[in-house]
């Protein structure tokens, strides 16, 4: 699989900032599909010896590594929200070494569909042409700056920072084919994932039925 394209039948999995991509991927992940998460992906790029830490040290200076050698993710935050044009130097570096550990997990995924969870799906401009359907995670607003605030021990304005760099709600559910609606607990939650799981095993045969026809 080259870098950039994905299985037949692939979902790419966003949603704002506390609205609970995890937990929702994670019970996608326990019914089967193969989860790619780019967030974790990004997080080994940017650890101590990782692939991306002398092309960010060399284009942001010593400064932004940790003691122990990984990306100092606060600072580079900081740096970004303030600086657009770092925020575009950081992503030139990091986007293609993504992009390229992204294709590599999916490549060698074993389920019956891949689940690529992208917190910048709708952002990227790139990733809906990549996936057959966008699955948004859903909140109100105040319920994502609730959660963040204690998950993360941020103020209410850097929470707010954080969201006002991202597409808005309406923007999101948008440009989603499936929403889940995460505003009352796992209970709720699993019967909507059990739902859309069991489409997108259906869709991943019907493609892979068609695929094959055409051989």
């Amino acid at each position: 699989m080259e870098p950039g394209q994905t299985r037949a039948f692939s979902v790419g999995l966003t949603g704002g900032i506390g609205c609970g991509k995890t937990t929702v991927a994670d019970m996608f992940g326990a019914l089967g599909a193969s989860l790619v998460d780019t967030d974790a992906i990004a997080h080994a790029l940017t650890a101590p010896h990782g692939a991306a830490m002398p092309a960010l040290l060399a284009a942001f200076g010593p400064d932004f590594a940790t003691p122990e050698g990984a990306l100092d993710r606060a600072k580079m935050r900081e740096l970004v929200f303030a600086d657009p044009g770092a925020r575009a130097r950081l992503e030139a570096i990091l986007h293609p070494l993504i992009r390229e550990a992204t294709a590599a997990a999916a490549a060698v995924a074993t389920g019956p569909y891949v689940i690529f969870v992208v917190p910048l799906l709708i952002e990227s401009g790139t990733w809906r042409e990549r996936v057959t359907r966008v699955l948004a995670v859903d909140c109100p607003e105040a319920v994502q700056v609730a959660r963040v605030m204690a998950r993360n021990h941020l103020t209410q304005a850097q929470v707010r920072a954080i969201m006002a760099a991202q597409v808005t709600r309406a923007q999101r559910l948008a440009a989603a084919d499936d929403v889940v609606v995460n505003d009352d607990g796992i209970a709720a939650l699993r019967p909507q994932v059990e739902r859309l799981h069991a489409f997108y095993l259906a869709e991943a045969a019907r493609l892979a039925s068609s695929s094959m026809q055409g051989l």
